[in-house]
């Protein structure tokens, strides 16, 4: 699973580092390839090639007709690309998305159990701030035994 946050530094030719325990688990269950993209352009969103082939079928079985399905693939594909993580552990994230979400210097890579996203760190603690966790939040949790 991919959890937890760690801080790290967008390099100056829009690389990230993976932290080593989110490499380690990435090496051993998926390998080296990502798609990397966003719904909105707020952060990047790296999914490990696998996670990301899993959401296309379910995509596929409902079909490109379908308006959400193509609204999500329009937004998917827009900020989207292939990426390989190197030898060292960088994941490449492409100059449309790195400039939208304004990823530069240090930033937040933060774990959501399939995928990685990396925001700005300043955003995202804006973020954290202005959509706090409320009593439905934890009621709709509950519901699930959490």
């Amino acid at each position: 699973m991919l959890r937890g946050n760690y801080t790290a530094r967008m390099d100056e030719k829009g690389r990230i580092k993976v932290p080593s325990t989110y490499r380690h688990y990435i090496t051993e269950h998926y390998g080296a390839g990502f798609y990397v993209t966003s719904l909105v352009g707020d952060c990047a969103r790296m999914y490990p090639w696998q996670e990301w082939l899993e959401i296309e079928e379910k995509l596929r079985a409902r079909g490109t007709m379908d308006i959400a399905v193509r609204k999500f693939l329009d937004r998917t594909n827009y900020f989207g690309q292939t990426a390989e993580m190197d030898s060292q552990g960088r994941i490449l994230v492409h100059p449309l998305l790195r400039q939208s979400a304004d990823l530069t210097g240090e930033v937040a890579v933060l774990g959501y159990l399939q995928y990685i996203e990396v925001w700005n760190l300043e955003k995202f603690k804006a973020r954290l701030e202005s959509q706090p966790y409320t009593d439905e939040d934890a009621a709709s949790l509950a519901q699930l035994g959490i």
